[in-house]
């Protein structure tokens, strides 16, 4: 049986310190969301959680979410109420495949609950009712989804599109489930401007870790935790300073 225990670890890497956080399935995780935009500290004092994490995409101009986030069963953010999504000629070709990114998504069958990743069109198991969702993307593993969720896409060789950077090295959050059903939070922060991790190294470590699905969240400056009083932020600034911005939507393990 799991250990109700939550478990921190710290990676130090060259490029950056990964912060981990196990959380056995016995523990409930849910969503929150910001009318406007709102650091993980505030929305920590704001919800007295133990433990939070920067969850979806969205546009920091019109403050509105890109991704899909479902609470207590109601949609509270659909990406198609984001004019400067849909209507962005850019992105016409690449909007099926955006509508249809993964997601974190907790249900509950019967008395247990359970949680998992999966893209936004699969159904939901029989004996479950989808409680909550978090969009993201893309799956990391068990192999990584980029081009199908429309993150990134080719010509020949040649990447054409690349919404999240994703061979450069940034801050980087993903939240992953091991064999067992327990989750992992992770966090990437830079040591320096150019520090981090790409996608495919991040892939890489979850999989050293022995995970068997894991989901990119949004990343970049946008990365951050806060667990046990601190907040931790992920990218550098050129001066060496923390970059604190305020996010959309989180992850939060309620104190209990």
């Amino acid at each position: 049986t799991a250990s109700p225990q939550l478990q921190a670890q710290t990676y130090d890497l060259p490029q950056g310190v990964i912060h981990t956080l196990l959380i056995p399935h016995a523990n409930l995780v849910t969503i929150a969301q910001s009318p406007g935009l709102t650091t993980v500290n505030e929305f920590a004092q704001e919800l007295t959680a133990k433990a939070v994490l920067n969850g979806g995409f969205f546009d920091p101009k019109n403050q509105l979410s890109t991704s899909y986030i479902i609470q207590n069963g109601k949609i509270t953010a659909d990406p198609e109420d984001n004019p400067r999504l849909v209507n962005n000629p850019d992105l016409v070709s690449y909007l099926p495949m955006i509508l249809n990114r993964s997601e974190f998504r907790r249900y509950q069958c019967g008395v247990n609950i359970h949680y998992d990743i999966v893209r936004r069109a699969q159904p939901i198991p029989i004996g479950c009712n989808l409680v909550d969702a978090l969009g993201g993307g893309p799956q990391l593993l068990p192999e990584l989804t980029s081009i199908s969720e429309g993150f990134t896409a080719y010509q020949g060789d040649k990447l054409i599109r690349d919404a999240i950077g994703i061979n450069q090295p940034n801050a980087r959050t993903a939240i992953a489930s091991t064999p067992g059903g327990d989750l992992l939070w992770i966090i990437v922060t830079q040591k320096n401007p150019l520090g981090g991790l790409s996608l495919e190294e991040l892939a890489t470590f979850c999989r050293n870790l022995g995970v068997k699905k894991a989901l990119n969240l949004d990343g970049g400056s946008s990365t951050s935790l806060y667990w046990q009083g601190n907040s931790y932020y992920g990218q550098v600034s050129k001066e060496g300073e923390k970059i604190i911005r305020p996010i959309k939507s989180v992850l939060v393990l309620a104190k209990n």
